[in-house]
């Protein structure tokens, strides 16, 4: 990759006051300045990121921070505290024992250990040594585990004690492995003096692929850096700031997280939520006097609804919630449980992109419709609606979401047939364009609007279904805490299946779901199957886990009506023919057929085997009319009684037809 010139002059550091703050960023709606006015750190300790800052590494960065802030506090854990000065010697000692394994930059050194200030002080060593930093969580699974160490084919794997036996046994027999614990403490702690590219490689992120083996994305130096000096300056980070670190730091948002602080001068604050659970996260987020909260809004959405209204976060004054869609309960719940100077951000991010745009909220902003808006384009990122052909869309439609930017990832590890159709060059600007997948719609002001994933289009019965409008009406039901809807098949036919989590218990019976999602959505957007869980399957940076879902399964759901078995002959073979119908078992005599997942093209298969089994004409409103077995018998009775009665009639008129007057008369009067 060509290296960038410096086109502008370095000028110094100095401390700014918000206007110039202000100033320097992009305009954006009025509204949104004075939310932004509320976020800015009360100690007025900020100092700008210049733009001529991310001309350099990371480690260039942190060793000016260091020196500024020797005795700052960097990393804040339960078991272990480390300064600026600390940080930065325990990160050229581990630099030091890497070079010793491995002299060469820009090679592929492979991170496995776990969530705490070790792999923090693991990633600053492997930076400080030009090589390029695969992180890999040891909680995923091991087939993920050896499918990213297959594909990364790292020179290099640095662990501890802990992981080294499973590092052992997982590695390939030609990477070397060294041992973090194993390090002299006393070994030299001298800045290496490695002149590191800004555009040379410095992370591989491994996320899941379409195909279900993991890709790695990778980062630059710029990239990074220029992420970080977004965050800064848009949230007015300062040396003062304490940051959670709630996600791996395998994925982009624990990077993000560990270089907003330590970038800054600010401290990090990380919590394993795998081992520690959510369950400690308010009484450890109220200890450690948080001011910046991050993480994805599932994870966000159990904290706070676990709130009883007694806990006080005073400090804290940013919620930035990423990486799903954000729900309009999500705000009300911040609105209800957080103080009013706290703000929260919304954004659209990607591993590819870093964070394209935000939105802030407080608790006078009023939201309108549905999907909660995804805000304003970020500083260095264009945004753009592209059609299936790669055209903008029209002004009023809704499109794919592309960004075009300098600051994109360079591609996909190893992958360039990945790489060549996720980005494409912007023609005569030196920049790159990358589709993320998405689909939004643009108001006239620039506001970024969600409208789900491309890949969660469906098509069902000759309709054009995004998911995600159907999970955010589900999610408005008082009842429900989270929901997830997908597409699943079954006997050669598409369905809708709804997982939900209800919010208390006992829980509302599916006929309420149905019947509160039929007052919002058109009757193909209903799902077939309501599958009540404990909780969603996440992945290992809290995001929903799609394909961990369960297979819907033919259960009869829980109905508010009763489960009575069939007593008569009729009513079994009803219920034989609503079983094979439904694909649910077993069924009531007064389950209501569109309740147990019935549609409209059920509901014709179904009709026209009661018609061929009982040899009745019924049409097919008479199943919406008496959508129950106990219904469609009593109507079966009833037709097969009339025509009963109708054939007997025509025998009587043949009778008489054939007699004398008097004799028809005898029999009338009969």
């Amino acid at each position: 990759m060509k290296e960038r010139s410096v086109l502008w002059r370095k000028k110094p550091v100095l401390e700014t006051d918000m206007s110039e703050v202000l100033a320097s960023l992009r305009k954006l709606p009025p509204e949104q300045e004075a939310i932004r006015r509320k976020c800015f750190h009360p100690s007025g300790k900020f100092v700008e990121f210049p733009e001529e800052e991310i001309e350099q590494s990371i480690p260039e960065r942190f060793y000016k921070i260091a020196r500024k802030y020797p005795s700052n506090i960097a990393v804040n854990a339960t078991d272990c505290v480390l300064t600026y000065a600390a940080l930065n010697a325990a990160g050229n000692r581990v630099a030091r024992a890497i070079l010793n394994r491995c002299e060469q930059k820009e090679k592929l050194v492979a991170l496995f250990l776990d969530h705490g200030p070790q792999a923090i002080t693991a990633i600053l060593g492997v930076l400080k040594t030009g090589n390029i930093c695969v992180p890999i969580d040891p909680s995923l699974p091991p087939a993920r585990i050896m499918s990213i160490l297959e594909e990364s084919r790292p020179s290099l794997i640095v662990t501890n004690e802990s992981n080294s036996i499973e590092a052992l046994r997982l590695h390939q027999q030609q990477t070397d492995i060294l041992n973090l614990d194993t390090i002299d403490p006393d070994s030299s702690d001298e800045e290496l003096g490695r002149g590191i590219s800004p555009n040379a490689f410095s992370f591989i992120l491994y996320t899941s692929g379409s195909t279900g083996v993991p890709k790695g994305i990778v980062q630059t130096h710029i990239n990074v850096l220029h992420s970080i000096m977004n965050y800064t300056n848009y949230l007015h980070l300062c040396a003062d700031d304490r940051l959670t670190l709630l996600y791996s730091f395998a994925v982009m948002g624990g990077v993000q997280d560990t270089f907003s602080a330590l970038l800054n001068g600010a401290s990090l604050h990380p919590l394993n939520l795998k081992s520690d659970g959510l369950s400690s996260l308010a009484t450890w987020l109220a200890a450690t006097r948080a001011t910046i909260y991050h993480s994805v809004p599932t994870v966000f959405r159990h904290f706070a609804s676990a709130l009883i209204g007694d806990e006080k976060f005073p400090e804290l004054r940013i919620i930035k919630l990423i990486g799903e869609t954000l729900s309009h309960q999500d705000v009300e719940l911040y609105k209800t449980k957080f103080s009013s100077h706290c703000v929260v951000m919304n954004c659209l991010s990607s591993t590819e992109t870093g964070v394209m745009t935000c939105y802030f909220m407080d608790k006078s902003t009023i939201l309108s419709g549905s999907p909660v808006p995804l805000g304003y384009a970020v500083d260095g990122k264009e945004l753009m609606l592209l059609d299936d052909n790669g055209s903008n869309v029209a002004s009023n439609q809704v499109g794919e979401i592309a960004v075009k930017s300098c600051y994109l990832s360079p591609g996909y590890w190893q992958r360039p047939d990945l790489t060549t159709m996720a980005f494409s060059a912007a023609s005569n600007t030196g920049q790159r364009v990358f589709r993320t997948g998405n689909l939004g719609y643009m108001e006239p002001d620039g506001r970024l609007e969600h409208h789900g994933r491309k890949d969660f289009l469906v098509k069902l019965r000759g309709h054009r279904i995004e998911t995600q409008e159907i999970e955010l009406a589900l999610l408005d039901h008082p009842g429900v805490r989270e929901a997830a809807v997908v597409a699943y098949e079954r006997h050669a036919q598409k369905n809708l299946g709804a997982y939900w989590v209800p919010r208390r218990y006992p829980p509302p019976a599916v006929s309420d779901l149905r019947r509160f999602l039929n007052g919002r959505l058109p009757d193909y957007m209903v799902p077939s199957v309501f599958l009540m869980l404990k909780a969603l399957p996440l992945t290992p940076n809290g995001k929903l886990d799609r394909g961990a879902l369960p297979e819907p399964g033919e259960k009869r759901p829980e109905l508010s009506t009763e489960y009575t078995g069939p007593t008569q002959e009729i009513e079994k073979s009803l219920v034989s023919i609503w079983e094979e119908a439904l694909d649910v078992w077993p069924v009531g005599i007064h389950d209501n057929f569109f309740e147990l997942g019935g549609h409209s093209l059920t509901a014709t298969q179904l009709i026209a085997q009661v018609i061929q089994q009982f040899q009745v004409e019924l049409p097919l409103e008479s199943l919406f009319q008496s959508p129950t077995v106990a219904e469609m018998a009593t109507v079966i009775t009833v037709h097969k009684g009339k025509m009963l009665c109708e054939e007997e009639m025509d025998r009587i008129l043949s009778e008489l037809e054939s007699m004398s007057d008097e004799e028809a008369r005898k029999l009338i009067a009969k």
